[in-house]
């Protein structure tokens, strides 16, 4: 608006500006020797008609910012208005909301009741089948009145605990009968749910009379049922049964960690003793086992620390040891809190060292993060170094000595490597100090030239002759059988490990095939197949079954 003001008064001085002007052309032409050709007329002339235009321009502009601020002012309108509604319409969906939660929450809770109400029931029917035989009715109704005022009275009762316990009567009862064998036929049986059981097997527990015990006897057929390898691997049943003890000592720790849980009141001495007679029956067991060939994955070193770990007698044993055998375990999640729990954080550093030495830097990584050691352990070098050992220990022994199978075995452990050191990078997110888009850029060459050469095999394979139509000869029919072309390749390159951290806290769903035990003719008094679920919570992949 101030610069409107400023060039009006500009305008007005104009005619002023005219008459100075005059002046000076009059004087101009007093002095003048010869003639000017140019009338003073003219000039006034000119100048006014530059005066009307510029006039005329100024009240146009005027005339368009009027309206542009008219269009300004009722667009601001507008959006006020718009505003408005969008804050009505919000707090409108917000009432919509909270209602409609409350009323899912109510439902819910009416669910949950009519729930505990009915496994209530069905626990006191089965209970009252097993102690009495068959119950008359007139029992049975007095169970269901029993057992309904019970619920009604626990309403008050946190609804985890209630609907843990309630969930699954037959895990109370399997633990108040201290049936360990039916315990892990349960968790066989009922593997697509193990996730929800592994969390209610802590409070079902409470109602074993001895929880130590029980979870002891557990572990009378971990080393019985041991049979021999076949091709590289061990029996399912026997790795199904070795996991779902491990998970139950779990959950024994889990309840002893429970508030107003005394340790001292769940493990007896007579308890501590059991087990450390099975821990003496198991650690020469242990001994013949190789480091190398567990590839930090082993069961068997697992079961011996977490049964020393829960049962608390690791004092018993010599910390020196203990420590020797973290790298069998290294690559479990558990791993970080089962040292804690034995007391070996103080040898963590000399654990890493050996692990970074021994080829397997990013289970180091791992434990150095895990143990706050990255100040000693850098993990972006221990990492390279990774990469670099893997380059050089799957380079081929000559280009024209190495096999197609040999080159596949190569090109699947440096793939392996490269999507291992991705996943460590973003979990422990070391993307600024190591990006990633190189290495995940060479995964998808080395992806791609794989499915192009599986793609030239499959077109190079022979296919088998087709017969002819209705050819006959000789009154036989012609039929042509050709062999398939089978290439088996190793599961594990030999003398270097390979990492898969694709390891979900969960378990896989069931298969139909449970595994059949491998010696048909053996002796051994089998427990319920296990199939292939993970007790100890990990999916593991086929390299690491042993």
């Amino acid at each position: 608006m101030e610069d409107t003001n400023s060039v009006a008064k500009l305008i007005d001085s104009t005619n002023c500006k005219i008459q100075q002007l005059q002046k000076a052309f009059a004087e101009l032409e007093s002095h003048r020797a010869v003639t000017l050709n140019l009338k003073w007329k003219e000039l006034e002339e000119h100048f006014h008609g530059l005066e009307r235009s510029l006039k005329r321009r100024f009240h146009e502009l005027e005339d368009q910012e009027k309206e542009l601020e008219t269009k300004a002012t009722k667009a601001r309108e507008m959006l006020e208005k718009r505003e408005a509604d969008v804050l009505a319409k919000e707090e409108a969906s917000l009432e919509r909301l909270q209602v409609n939660r409350d009323a899912a929450a109510l439902a819910v809770s009416n669910a949950l009741k009519k729930h505990r109400r009915a496994s209530s029931v069905e626990l006191a029917v089965v209970a009252g089948e097993d102690d009495a035989g068959v119950t008359s009715s007139e029992e049975n109704s007095a169970s269901v009145v029993t057992t309904e005022s019970y619920s009604e009275d626990t309403e008050d009762n946190s609804e985890v605990c209630s609907a843990e316990v309630t969930s699954y009567p037959l895990l109370d009862k399997l633990c108040k009968d201290m049936d360990s064998e039916g315990l892990h036929r349960f968790i066989s049986d009922n593997r697509k749910n193990l996730a929800i059981i592994r969390d209610e097997i802590p409070f079902a527990l409470k109602a074993a009379p001895s929880p130590a015990g029980l979870i002891l006897r557990s572990l009378e057929d971990f080393y019985s049922m041991d049979l021999p390898n076949v091709d590289g691997k061990k029996d399912s049943n026997l790795l199904g049964l070795r996991r779902t003890s491990i998970m139950l000592m779990e959950c024994l720790m889990v309840m002893l960690g429970n508030d107003g849980i005394s340790a001292s009141d769940i493990i007896s001495e007579d308890v501590k003793q059991q087990a450390k007679v099975i821990a003496e029956e198991w650690k020469p067991k242990l001994d013949a086992l190789d480091m190398n060939s567990s590839n930090g994955n082993s069961l068997e070193a697992h079961a011996f620390l977490q049964l020393l770990a829960t049962f608390g007698i690791a004092s018993d044993f010599e910390g020196e040891y203990l420590s020797r055998l973290i790298p069998m375990v290294s690559r479990r999640r558990q791993t970080a809190e089962l040292c804690r729990s034995l007391g070996l954080t103080s040898k963590m550093p000399g654990v890493i060292e050996l692990l970074a030495n021994s080829g397997r830097q990013i289970d180091a990584v791992n434990l150095a993060f895990a143990f706050e050691l990255t100040n000693r352990f850098y993990p972006v070098p221990l990492l390279k170094s990774y990469l670099k050992d893997v380059k050089k220990f799957s380079s081929p022994v000559k280009p024209g000595n190495s096999s197609p199978s040999g080159q596949i075995e190569v090109n699947e452990k440096e793939l392996s490597a490269l999507k291992a050191v991705i996943k460590c990078i973003e979990e422990h997110k070391l993307e600024e100090q190591f990006p990633v888009d190189p290495l995940q850029k060479l995964v998808l060459q080395m992806e791609k030239a794989k499915a192009d050469k599986k793609t030239a095999a499959e077109v190079a394979k022979p296919q088998p002759k087709r017969p002819r139509a209705g050819g006959v000869a000789n009154g036989h029919h012609v039929v042509t059988f050709a062999a398939a072309n089978k290439t088996f390749y190793p599961n594990v390159a030999d003398g270097y490990p390979q990492y898969v951290y694709d390891r979900p806290y969960v378990y896989p769903a069931p298969t139909d095939n449970r595994g059949q035990p491998m010696l048909a003719a053996a002796a051994y008094n089998l427990p319920p197949s296990h199939g292939n679920f993970y007790g100890n919570a990990y999916h593991y992949h086929a390299p690491f079954l042993h």
